[in-house]
């Protein structure tokens, strides 16, 4: 008995000990856990704190740009089209009626004026006839006196001295076709120009149409172009054109409208234009092949670089700068010239915009100007 009481009692003091090692060691556990909770915490405010202070100091941080100012300025509006040299006067020097060259006197590019004497064709029956017609003449012309003194003594009746008078007429007209016929054997320059090159010789029989040298007048050139028809209200008379060509790479030509054309083209829907150029240095050619600038109008307008241009859809925006912020501003633009383009709606002269680095910008963004002001057209 005395034993079993002993044995009981060590079993509840067994009990008793390990219940107290177990609550020691939950007690343990929970500081643990706690400590380490306290740690996280502690790790993730520190992180939202840091990530807030990133935040904010980027939300202050403003972007370089490079920016332009819009000023007004001169627009020439101008048209291209290509265009033939032609002569200011040009004919084919040829013969009336088969003949036979006996003097050529030209030489070959030289300058010749009004009258002189190219071509000497064969004109000895020409001259043979003229003589006939000049004797045959003077015979009618004496009748036809003597006729008159006979019909105011009434020995001649009138119808007689109307004969002789158409008799009298009629050797006169031959005369004048003998002298044309000899006039035809003397070839004349009809005005002042430039010989060509020579196509026959002395002795060389000629017909109707043969071309024995060409004759131009090349002091003034005539340069026909043509227009789209839509160009036709602009086009005037009198207008101002710059001409060049493959020729002469470093020359521009000068000259001005002189006539439009009275019909338009129905399948090109073109119009010919025709300009005079002064050539006096004599370089162009008739049949030269030439590019022509036709200033239709010049205008003030605002200008801006193109490559401050930002699409949006269908529209074109820009970047205006003001006081360090940039407004997206939507503009409307017009004509175009290598690396300008016209504002119509938008913007006014003086605003300051955004040429390089819209593209990373927003709407209020803060900006800093890394070049200074310049124009819109010394910056492009």
């Amino acid at each position: 008995m005395k034993n079993s009481l002993l044995k009981g009692r060590f079993a509840l003091a067994s009990l008793m000990a390990v219940l107290t090692i177990l609550s020691a060691c939950g007690k343990q556990e929970q500081a643990a856990s706690t400590s380490n909770g306290a740690g996280n915490s502690s790790r993730s405010s520190s992180v939202s704190k840091g990530s807030n202070g990133s935040n904010a100091k980027g939300g202050n941080r403003s972007s370089p740009v490079i920016t332009a100012t819009v000023a007004s300025s001169v627009l020439t509006d101008e048209t291209e089209a290509l265009g033939t040299a032609k002569s200011n006067e040009s004919v084919d020097i040829t013969a009336k009626a088969t003949n036979r060259v006996v003097a050529i006197r030209f030489r070959e590019g030289e300058f010749v004026k009004p009258g002189e004497v190219i071509v000497e064709l064969d004109g000895v029956e020409a001259r043979a006839n003229l003589a006939q017609a000049e004797a045959s003449l003077r015979d009618a012309e004496s009748q036809y006196k003597r006729s008159r003194e006979l019909y105011e003594t009434k020995v001649l009746s009138e119808s007689d001295l109307i004969q002789l008078e158409a008799k009298m007429l009629s050797s006169k007209a031959q005369v004048a076709a003998a002298q044309s016929k000899v006039s035809d054997t003397i070839i004349r320059a009809p005005f002042a120009g430039r010989i060509g090159l020579r196509n026959v010789s002395v002795g060389s029989l000629v017909t109707p149409g043969q071309i024995m040298t060409t004759l131009d007048d090349i002091s003034t050139i005539k340069l026909d172009f043509t227009v789209p028809e839509s160009y036709m209200a602009t086009v005037k008379e009198g207008q101002q054109v710059e001409a060049r060509t493959s020729a002469y790479l470093n020359n521009v030509f000068h000259g001005r409208v002189s006539s439009i054309a009275t019909r338009v083209d129905p399948v090109s829907r073109s119009v010919v234009v025709r300009a005079l150029i002064e050539n006096h240095a004599q370089l162009l050619k008739p049949g030269m092949f030439m590019t022509v600038h036709l200033t239709r109008s010049q205008n003030d307008v605002l200008l801006i670089p193109e490559q401050s241009l930002l699409p949006d859809a269908d529209k074109q925006f820009v970047y205006v700068v003001n006081k360090g912020v940039a407004s997206k501003t939507t503009i409307l633009i017009g004509r175009r010239k290598p690396g300008l383009v016209e504002v119509r709606q938008g913007l006014k002269a003086g605003d300051v915009i955004v040429v390089e680095g819209g593209e990373k910008l927003t709407d209020g963004a803060k900006v800093t100007v890394t070049n200074g002001e310049r124009s819109a057209e010394s910056q492009s």
